[in-house]
C-alpha cells in the first residue's frame, strides 16, 4: 500500500497527535519505514494490510538527500575563482596556490577548498552546516552589509518562514535567556565575536556575525511579569542578507547561532 492509499484514510487534518506534522508525512512513515498505523486514533481501519517496503527509513533519506546536495554544491563552488571572492566574502585566501578559504562561521574557524571543508580541523557533524557554508560561497559575496536592520517578515517570501525562526532561534534565546542575568548573556555573546548595540527600550542588543557578512542583531526584553509580558527575542537580518544566502539557509544559520548560544550559556 503507497502513502496515498493511506493518507485517504486519514482525516488530513494535519492536527499533529500521530507525532508527524502532516498526514501525508504520516502515511509516508507507515508505507515507507513500518510506522504503526495505531498512531493516528482516526484512521480507517477497515480492510488494511501494511506491509513496510524494504528500503530506509525516512531519516536516512534525508540524510542522504543531504550528503547529495553537499555534492552537488561543492561541485558548483568547483569553478568559482577563489582568490578573486575572498575579499567579498569577508574571508583571506592561502593554502596551497591559493586556493583555500579560511574565515570564521560563529567563531569556528572554516577552512575550505575542492576537495570540501573543515570546522575546526574537522569535518563538520551535521551536512547542513556544510550546505549552509556552501550556500554562502556560491553567493560569491559583495558589499559591506549596511546594518540596515528588518524582521524576517519584510523579505520576501518569507511568511511560511517565520513561524520557524521564532520556533527554533527566538522563542528558544528568550528561553534560555529569561532566569539569567544580563551581563552573563552578553559575555556568551562576546564569545561569539558580538558586539554590544542598545535598542530603545530592550533589555539587550548585540550584533553577533554567524559568517563574515552575515551579521544578526538579537533584541532581547526580559519579562515584566508585573505587566504580563513575557521574555522576548528578536532576530534583525541586514536588508541586503539574501545577497549572500537563501531564506532556508538562512533560517538555518539563526538555528546554528541559537545552538552555539545555547551551549555557552549551559
Amino acid at each position: 500500500m503507497n502513502p496515498f492509499e493511506i493518507v485517504r484514510r486519514t482525516p488530513k487534518s494535519n492536527c499533529g497527535q500521530c507525532g508527524y506534522p502532516t498526514c501525508l508525512a504520516f502515511a509516508a512513515a507507515v508505507a515507507k519505514s513500518g510506522e504503526a498505523f495505531g498512531k493516528c486514533p482516526y484512521l480507517e481501519r477497515s480492510g488494511l494490510n501494511v506491509l513496510p517496503e524494504k528500503g530506509p527509513a525516512l531519516e536516512e533519506l534525508s540524510g542522504q538527500r543531504d550528503l547529495a546536495l553537499v555534492e552537488h554544491l561543492k561541485e558548483k563552488i568547483s569553478a568559482l575563482d577563489f582568490p578573486s571572492i575572498a575579499a567579498p566574502l569577508g574571508a583571506t585566501i592561502g593554502g596551497g596556490n591559493n586556493q583555500t578559504l579560511s574565515f570564521l562561521f560563529l567563531d569556528q574557524e572554516v577552512l575550505l577548498n575542492r576537495q570540501g571543508i573543515l570546522l575546526n580541523g574537522r569535518t563538520p557533524d551535521d551536512p547542513r552546516d556544510q550546505i549552509l557554508i556552501y550556500n554562502y560561497i556560491h553567493s560569491q559575496g559583495g558589499a559591506d552589509p549596511a546594518l540596515d536592520w528588518i524582521g524576517l517578515e519584510t523579505l520576501p517570501n518569507s511568511i511560511s518562514k517565520v513561524r520557524t525562526l521564532a520556533t527554533y532561534c527566538e522563542n528558544r534565546l528568550a528561553e534560555l535567556f529569561s532566569p539569567l542575568p544580563v551581563n552573563i548573556i552578553m559575555t556568551a555573546c562576546q564569545r561569539l565575536g558580538g558586539v554590544a548595540q542598545p535598542s530603545p527600550a530592550a533589555t539587550l542588543g548585540c550584533i553577533i556575525s554567524v559568517l563574515p557578512k552575515i551579521p544578526q542583531y538579537i533584541v532581547y526584553w526580559e519579562e515584566e511579569p508585573d505587566e504580563g509580558f513575557p521574555a522576548k527575542v528578536k532576530i534583525l537580518f541586514d536588508r541586503q542578507v539574501l545577497n549572500f544566502l537563501d531564506l532556508e539557509s538562512l533560517i538555518f544559520s539563526a538555528e546554528r547561532l541559537a545552538d552555539r548560544l545555547a551551549v555557552l550559556l549551559a
